[in-house]
């Protein structure tokens, strides 16, 4: 950065994370800036519960190894502060039990002939969590993306909607390609 730069305000973070069969949830976090070029990447190495995890936190698991051991960590490690979240897995959203940043589900586009493609964008989802309940998820639109919030969270709703306006060009599910490529990259690498 040279003098006359300022540190970005409009980042944006993408978090993601992968399940492997054998190794288990791997997480990734990309920050890009409002012209889509990346400013930092952290990734988790593999995550695997063992069987006597599995049974004892039995249905909060995923609350705890997504959103506090896998999500948390990636967000303590970015220096940038984004203006928002992004996630593509509905399990990304149990971290937003950990940041103040708003956090929404980006729902990949429709295929033209999908009864999806005709749903509203104020249409409702369900997200199964933790003990059997089960969280509405809020569907929303800003500029050409598609997006999710748990229906108590109509604030983030809210301030992703003006957040975002910045970078209605973006299509915010192509950054998450990115981060899979780079972590098969990596694991490839790790195995020749």
């Amino acid at each position: 950065m040279t003098d006359g730069e300022s540190a970005p305000t409009d980042a944006i973070g993408f978090l993601t994370v992968v399940e492997h069969d054998e190794q288990g949830l791997i997480g990734a976090y990309l920050i890009l800036n409002s012209s889509g070029r990346p400013l930092e990447f952290h990734c988790t190495a593999p995550v695997k519960p063992t069987r006597t995890q599995q049974i004892l936190f039995g249905p909060t698991l995923d609350s705890y190894l997504i959103g506090e051991q896998i999500g948390q960590t990636l967000l303590a490690s970015a220096s940038a502060q984004p203006l928002a979240l992004c996630t593509d897995v509905e399990r990304g959203l149990l971290v937003r039990e950990y940041t103040t940043l708003p956090l929404a589900l980006v729902i990949p586009p429709a295929a033209p002939s999908s009864p999806e493609a005709v749903a509203p964008a104020d249409q409702t989802w369900r997200m199964d969590v933790s003990h059997g309940s089960s969280t509405p998820l809020s569907v929303f639109e800003v500029g050409r993306n598609r997006l999710a919030v748990p229906g108590g969270r109509t604030e983030d709703q809210e301030l992703l909607a003006a957040r975002l306006q910045g970078v209605l060009a973006l299509d915010l599910c192509e950054p998450f390609g990115r981060i899979r490529d780079a972590i098969a990259e990596a694991n490839h690498s790790v195995r020749t």
